[in-house]
């Protein structure tokens, strides 16, 4: 059985994950968006007092808010970063993206270094994550569902009464839609849905009363 740990960060009010097997103490990052000091030790900490070992860096895409700690976690616990192969051009554009944000442009690129695909099986522990392409806010926006704890980590594709945007670079509103359809959407209505920024809800919650879903 996997746990699931949730941070919320500053800069974007965004949504970070540890996702864990509390025996076997193997762990999964996602999305990290640490950029202030006692972000980065809030999670070095956790690791730390869980006991847990980081064998997997995760993102569900590479918009800088879900991937400006990357190369710190890729550092600092010595693991590959993942993500859909068709968000590459972002990881390299990240310079550019943080300069759309007003942000100082002094990080690396990303790489994506082991490439994920629909239905990949990350292995964490006893437990697992299927992969889920979910394109439409990003070419290569994944999701994460563990169908044993059932529970989906959907990234920006999908939040509580709404949508992810789908007006930046490489987004499409109606892919974005019919892609939630039928890839969330289809998931057991009681499963929990863990979202890159807000709170969690469920799919049957968004199947009945979702505006951008109708």
């Amino acid at each position: 059985m996997l746990k699931v740990a949730k941070f919320g960060f500053y800069m974007f009010g965004i949504n970070t994950y540890v996702v864990y097997d509390p025996i076997d103490k193997d762990a999964a990052i996602i999305d990290p968006g640490m950029s202030r000091k006692e972000e980065f030790d809030a999670i070095e900490k956790f690791i730390e007092r869980e006991g847990l070992k980081v064998t997997h860096l995760i993102n569900t895409h590479l918009h800088i808010d879900h991937a400006i700690a990357d190369n710190w976690v890729k550092e600092k616990y010595g693991v590959p970063v993942e993500a859909h192969a068709e968000d590459a051009s972002l990881g390299e554009r990240m310079k550019q993206q943080a300069l759309m944000f007003g942000l100082r442009a002094s990080d690396v690129a990303v790489e994506i270094d082991k490439p994920l695909k629909e239905g990949d099986v990350v292995k964490i522990g006893r437990g697992e994550l299927k992969v889920l392409h979910v394109p439409g806010h990003s070419p290569g926006s994944i999701c994460l569902y563990d169908k044993a704890d059932d529970f989906v980590i959907v990234g920006d594709t999908l939040f509580q009464g709404s949508i992810g945007r789908s007006d930046l670079p490489g987004g499409n509103h109606r892919q974005l839609v019919d892609a939630i359809k039928n890839k969330l959407l289809t998931l057991p209505r009681e499963t929990m849905v863990l979202s890159g920024h807000g709170n969690k809800t469920t799919i049957g919650d968004e199947w009945d009363s979702n505006p951008y879903l109708v």
